[in-house]
């Protein structure tokens, strides 16, 4: 792997790159985003937007098979959607045809992430305040302690408020040159307060709101019939100190509570994924990291029972999985929506692309930001379990903020 030290403007030194190349013509309210460690997905313009409902949930995949259907009598062939699901179904799915896609393996460099003199004049609001939202930790323990659920994720947001109009396309290339094993995302959505509900085929408007991030879980991909998932569930902050870091890695992996709660995720993937396999391998979990963060993962792979079952079919299946709501999911949703003074939107939700013959790819929709104009809201979330320490879960969450404010050259304190 080539790592090149220097300003991210400098994209071009790597223009022999087709990965860099794609990301360096990604233009934000015309363009869909996918860089993953197997390769860039490029879509440019919309031919058609997926009929939405007013539940995002509402059989989503079988719209989408119509909608393939539909596109074919317009003269699209091998028809690829991509968009993003939200997490709750007071939003519906923002799912698009494009006009073009474009491909290439994945990225080969890496640009460390430098906060800069250059960096935006933000003022930032923190939702809720960091002592109200280990208040709301203690409160939820609380509800764990009568035995009602076994697991709440927990989320808190940054606003931040920019003096000028933020630079999606910038903040993109810095996430996904900082760590190409992530999967890094950039998704068009309709403004705040506009429905979106359009859905014929033919030219339609640019879009000026973006979702992006850098998650490093994958929800799960399908390639012909093989099956791959990669939950994760117990993390801890990266240090700069080497040794330190060394340390927090082999503490989380023998950590009783990350591991028992890192069980429970891959059990329910395991089990949803169960009934669209005829095989399914479960190995014990490793210790993984980005920038920001260890993670404890378990890449779950399978084979389909029937080639029909579409990667949208399976990540349906799956979202949300505990790892991002919680135990059991019904009642940590009502949770949430009770504890959390804000709402989620297409945050812990899922983005990716699935084409006509059902191959995709869908990740988790965490370390992501909501862009629109001058404004920009960030998220990230801790699970608690039973011994969770409200102190703790604050700092877990203020490190995963680390991922995005890194890529807006930022350094604050949150």
């Amino acid at each position: 792997m080539t790592t090149i030290d220097s300003d991210i403007d400098s994209i071009d030194l790597v223009a022999d790159d087709a990965a860099a190349r794609l990301l360096a013509a990604y233009e934000a309210g015309s363009s869909f985003l996918f860089s993953t460690p197997r390769g860039v997905l490029l879509a440019r313009g919309v031919s058609a937007t997926v009929p939405k409902t007013q539940c995002a949930r509402e059989d989503l995949p079988r719209r989408v098979s119509e909608f393939f259907n539909s596109a074919a009598e317009f003269g699209h062939r091998n028809p690829v959607v991509v968009g993003a699901v939200p997490f709750g179904n007071d939003l519906p799915a923002h799912l698009v045809l494009p006009e073009d896609v474009l491909r290439a393996e994945p990225l080969n460099v890496v640009v460390p992430q430098i906060p800069r003199s250059g960096a935006p004049e933000c003022e930032v609001r923190p939702v809720p305040a960091p002592a109200e939202y280990e208040r709301g930790v203690q409160r939820v323990l609380r509800r764990l302690e009568d035995g009602e659920l076994s697991k709440v994720v927990l989320a808190r947001s940054l606003e931040l408020a920019a003096a000028e109009p933020i630079d999606v396309r910038t903040v993109l290339q810095n996430l996904a040159l900082a760590d190409p094993a992530s999967y890094t995302f950039a998704v068009d959505l309709p403004k705040r307060g506009e429905d979106g509900t359009r859905d014929s085929f033919g030219p339609q408007p640019p879009l000026r709101r973006t979702f992006l991030g850098a998650s490093p879980e994958l929800l799960v991909s399908r390639r012909g019939t093989q099956v791959r998932s990669n939950p994760m569930a117990g993390s801890r902050p990266r240090s700069a100190d080497p040794v330190e870091d060394r340390r927090r890695a082999a503490e989380l992996s023998t950590s009783d509570k990350d591991l028992r709660e890192h069980a429970a995720v891959v059990e329910a993937v395991a089990e949803a994924l169960r009934p669209y396999c005829r095989e399914l391998r479960v190995p014990e979990p490793s210790v993984i990291s980005t920038n920001a963060m260890w993670h404890l993962a378990t890449e779950v792979t399978g084979e389909l029972r029937d080639p029909a079952t579409s990667s949208l079919e399976l990540a349906d299946a799956l979202h949300p999985t505990p790892a991002v709501c919680g135990t059991p999911v019904d009642r940590a949703r009502e949770v949430i929506a009770e504890a959390e003074p804000f709402e989620r939107g297409y945050y812990a939700g899922m983005v990716g692309w699935c084409d006509a013959a059902g191959d995709g790819e869908w990740v988790v929709a965490i370390r992501c930001a909501d862009v629109e104009d001058d404004s920009l809201r960030l998220y990230a979330g801790a699970g608690i379990v039973a011994g969770s320490d409200p102190a703790d879960e604050l700092a877990e969450t203020s490190a995963k903020f680390r991922t995005a404010l890194s890529a807006m050259g930022l350094d604050k304190a949150v």
